[in-house]
Parts: C-alpha cells; structure tokens; sequence
C-alpha cells in the first residue's frame, strides 16, 4: 500500500478520503448502497454515498482520539451504477404509490399499485441478499465491514451476516426515529422498519440500545417497553435530564451500560440536529452535535467495547451546495476512527 501524506493536498483517486490502496489490503471496507426507493418523504439519499465520497477528500486527516489515523487501510467498493439506475426507477414508481397512499389511503394505493409494490420489494430482497453474500466473504477474510445508504433500510445484509459470525452482540442505534414499523406503507424493508426487521431476522441481538429517538408512533414507544430486548434513550429525556444537570458523560454512561461485549453501530444522520442535516429525507428538530456522538462513541473504546461493524444512512446532498455531504463524510470519519482503535485494540 503507497504511503499517504494527511498534510497534502486531497486527492480523488476514487477511494473513500483519497486514501491509497484497495480491497485487499484493506482493514475496513465499505460498501456503498445507493438506494432510497422506500424513502416517504423527502428523496434523494440515494445520492448520498457518491456525494459523500466527493466530499471526502476535503477532510483533514488528524484525529484527536486516534494516533496517526491517517494510516487506517480503509477502502470504499465501486458505487453499483446498475443499482443507481434500478433505484431511480423504482423510486419513480414508489413516489406514485406513496402519493396515492397519502391522497386514498393505504388499501386502494394496493389496489391501484400492488405490481409496483411487488416489484419493489422483489428488488428489496434481491439486494439485502447480494449486500449478505458480500459481506458474508469479506468478514470470512477478516474485515471489518460497513455500510454507506442510501436510506437507513439498507444495512439489512451486513447486520444478517454479523448474526451468522457472532453469538451475541448489540446495535447502538443513533436516530430520531425508532424504525419498529412492521412493513411500513406495504414495503417490507422499509426504511421505517429497519429495527423491526433486525429483531425479528436477528437472533443473536442480544440488545438494540437506541439513542436520540424523537419522533416515533405510540405502537413503537409501547413496543420499547415491552421487549427486553430493546432499550430507548428518547431525546426527550436526555434534554429534561441534563436541564436538572445531568452531564454528557453520565448519560453516555448509562448508555454504554446497557450494550453488550460486541457493539455495532447503526446511525442515522438524523440524529443529529436538522440544522447539520438539513436535506436528510426526514429531519426532526432535537438531536446532537458531531461532536456529542464522537464522544459516545469513543467511550464505547474506554470502556473496552469492540466494534464490529457499522453503517451510516440517510444523508441527501440536496439540490444547492454541499453541506449535508461535508457533514456526512466527516460522520463516516468518525466510524471508521472508532472502527479502526477498536481494531487496533483488538487485534
């Protein structure tokens, strides 16, 4: 592998960060999926892993909390541009169907569009299944493995194929929404129904320890409650607490507490504030800053947790500009750094 100098110029090489190397050599590998056919709201996640690769090389390579981070051997696969072009016209079909459920309800959109729904959802599977096998070989091969949406259904894959590795470990899921929808709007991996999915598909998630969740129906805050499995931390509470002076650190604590030995992170950048995400496909107000979830996650490290895994989802680069992609990239840093102690601890 070529040596990379982190006070240099950034270079697109095509690699995630302009870094040298590929596959092979690599330590961490993402896999991009560019996908948003579910999305309800706000389209364009899709874009986000290509976007983020071309805000990547503007980053600058020192990380307080990882020694010469810039030597982590790190390597982004080719976005799938027949995946690009499956899901652009998917979405297409989806927004009509979504639009009808929205105008007639959720029975006559079936009705009126139940092939579509069909074949977005044959897609679904076919892609959670490439995205398995993927990933399947390359933690065979001794990798760590993440995941770059696309809409937060997308992890799917990797998480299935984490449960065939290990006996038990645990999801930290930093989100504002709860994603405990079964078979949201008819789609049966919809980006609402992530965590459902895991649960149900998932056995060895001996814990899923979900951070930041704001906006979430009544039958999900019920469902938090009532499976042991699960263990919400509402931005709600996390706000009324430090308002009577509970710290950061104490809260992150009490989270940390909670997940087991192995950890995988799923975050959604929309548990971040809105403001640092405005174009994500559905901002809710609330949320962290960067540096609030770099913190946990570190300590996650301190507290000798190991990292097995991780994806980040939901970043939409939106018409004008390149806000959400910096913050993205610099979102996807984070993981890889946390990653990468983890590993080095580890190995």
């Amino acid at each position: 592998m070529s040596t990379f100098n982190p006070n240099g110029v950034g270079i697109a090489n095509g690699n995630i960060f302009g870094f040298p190397g590929n596959e092979q050599q690599a330590d961490i590998v993402i896999v991009p999926i560019p996908w948003d056919a579910t999305a309800s709201y706000g389209k364009g996640t899709a874009q986000g892993p290509r976007s983020i690769l071309e805000a990547s090389t503007q980053l600058d390579f020192f990380h307080p909390n990882l020694t010469s981070s810039y030597n982590t051997k790190v390597f982004m696969t080719p976005i799938s541009e027949e995946w690009e072009k499956i899901n652009s016209l998917l979405s297409e079909k989806g927004k009509q169907y979504i639009q009808c459920i929205e105008i007639e309800g959720e029975d006559i959109a079936i009705s009126k569009y139940g092939e579509t729904l069909i074949e977005i959802n044959e897609a679904h599977r076919a892609l959670k299944g490439n995205l398995k096998e993927k990933c399947g070989e390359l933690l065979t091969q001794g990798k760590l493995v993440g995941v770059l949406g696309g809409e937060h259904s997308t992890p799917l894959g990797l998480i299935e194929a984490l449960n065939n590795q290990y006996q038990e470990f645990g999801i930290l899921q930093i989100d504002a929404h709860a994603d405990l929808r079964d078979a949201y709007e008819g789609f049966e991996q919809s980006h609402a129904s992530i965590m459902h999915n895991v649960l149900a598909n998932c056995k060895n998630v001996s814990k899923l320890v979900q951070v930041g969740i704001r906006d979430v129906s009544e039958k999900e805050v019920q469902r938090t409650k009532d499976d042991q499995r699960i263990v919400a931390f509402f931005d709600w509470d996390l706000k009324n607490q430090s308002y009577i002076g509970k710290t950061w650190n104490e809260q992150v604590q009490d989270i940390i507490n909670e997940l087991p030995q192995q950890v995988y992170i799923s975050f959604d950048i929309d548990g971040l504030k809105p403001e640092l995400c405005p174009n994500t496909g559905t901002p809710v107000a609330g949320g962290f800053e960067l540096q609030e979830i770099r913190y946990l996650f570190f300590q996650l490290i301190e507290a000798g947790k190991k990292i097995i895994g991780f994806d980040l989802n939901e970043v939409s680069p939106g018409e004008k500009g390149d806000w959400d992609a910096n913050v993205g990239a610099r979102a996807l840093w984070e993981l890889v750094c946390v990653s990468e102690k983890s590993r080095r601890i580890n190995a």
